[in-house]
């Protein structure tokens, strides 16, 4: 079996798989990174808090466009395959490394798993929307987070009996690392106190990427600061861009505004479980902020986790602008939220399901037909 990581949001879901498939001594879980994020502090610092070992192999592929990326990973994975030769191949989430590993896989004819499978935002100028549907098209196995992930699968005339609803990995990690903050940091420690701020993440290209949107992020910011704390960890694409744009002075000059490097996930998951409101244009983050029951705002035109809107406490807010971020963002800080709940099996035990599943599929039912008799045949 190998695990495919390559950016910072796999570490998460393939975390509590390793975890799980290690405790079999019939299967051998391997770890390759591609090195989709390079950065030590985007990659590196998960390892440790996840306590995932050091990968198996280090691809190396980093920074490049699109197709660069897909193609440079094809080539290195494909190295890997001839050497290890696998039984299977895991992938997780939407990201470049996904889609490369899973079509190499295929093309050598080795069965590909894909846990997040089915979730589709149904707007196809997101690259991480291609890689989705393409994965899904070509999986033996895909492992559902929400029921609507089902239904989009069945849409698309994918069999059924390919399809597991299992819940969801990124909730084992958090549930597994806040236990660990509740066990390392004392009640009366100050970092454990929730305080009244927001906390902010963008790096989405449609966000800042485009320097008329990425003027408006700074204006909402500037708004949002009149009457709010707020903690911003920066994204090294989304800092490049304002120093690109010459808007950093005017970003470090605005007032209640904490700015700071990306974090570990421990510390990161402390700043959402401690927050009053998130306002981000992440994927993972919707997901973590319903579970935390912390309210969420996602400045995105859609979402592939329709589930953290409809049950959970996420507002998907498109054709914003600074104005009605801000209108929003007060009136959430003022206690005008909705009350989420958590969704079905987000309960930290979806690692186990997926090892049951894949030990029925293909190490139970082959010994079982290992032992047949020429007879039985």
């Amino acid at each position: 079996m190998i695990n495919i990581v390559g950016a910072r949001p796999n570490f998460m879901k393939v975390a509590p798989l390793h975890r799980a498939f290690v405790r079999y001594r019939d299967i051998q879980s391997l770890i390759v990174h591609t090195g989709q994020h390079y950065d030590f502090r985007m990659s590196g610092i998960f390892f440790e808090q996840l306590q995932l070992p050091e990968p198996d192999y280090f691809l190396g592929v980093s920074n490049g466009s699109h197709a660069q990326q897909t193609a440079a990973i094809m080539v290195e994975f494909e190295r890997v395959i001839l050497i290890e030769k696998p039984d299977l191949v895991l992938v997780v989430g939407d990201v470049n490394s996904t889609l490369a590993c899973a079509l190499v896989a295929v093309k050598m004819h080795i069965p590909v798993v894909h846990v997040e499978a089915g979730l589709r935002s149904g707007d196809r100028k997101m690259p991480e929307e291609i890689n989705r549907i393409l994965t899904d098209a070509i999986t033996d196995q895909l492992f559902v987070t929400e029921k609507s992930a089902m239904f989009n699968l069945l849409n698309e005339n994918i069999s059924h009996e390919k399809i597991h609803f299992v819940g969801n990995v990124m909730i084992d990690s958090l549930l597994h690392c806040l236990n660990q903050i509740v066990k390392n940091v004392g009640s009366n420690d100050e970092s454990e106190k929730q305080r009244n701020y927001i906390l902010l993440t963008m790096h989405r290209p449609a966000n800042v990427d485009n320097a008329a949107v990425l003027r408006e992020v700074l204006v909402m910011i500037q708004r949002l600061a009149t009457s709010n704390c707020i903690i911003f960890p920066v994204h090294p694409r989304t800092l490049k861009n304002f120093e690109k744009q010459g808007l950093l002075d005017d970003l470090k000059e605005i007032k209640n505004l904490e700015m700071t490097e990306p974090q570990g996930y421990r510390e990161f998951l402390t700043f959402i479980k401690n927050a009053s409101l998130v306002i981000t244009d992440s994927g993972g983050i919707q997901e973590e902020t319903t579970f935390l029951q912390v309210p969420c705002i996602t400045l995105r035109e859609s979402t592939e986790r329709p589930v953290t809107v409809e049950v959970g406490t996420n507002y998907l807010l498109p054709d914003w602008n600074a104005e009605s971020v801000a209108q929003l963002a007060n009136s959430m800080m003022e206690g005008h939220c909705k009350r989420g709940r958590i969704p079905a099996l987000w309960d930290g035990c979806a690692a186990d399901r997926i090892v049951t599943i894949l030990r029925e599929k293909y190490i139970n039912s082959y010994v079982c037909a290992d032992k047949r008799q020429p007879s039985d045949l």
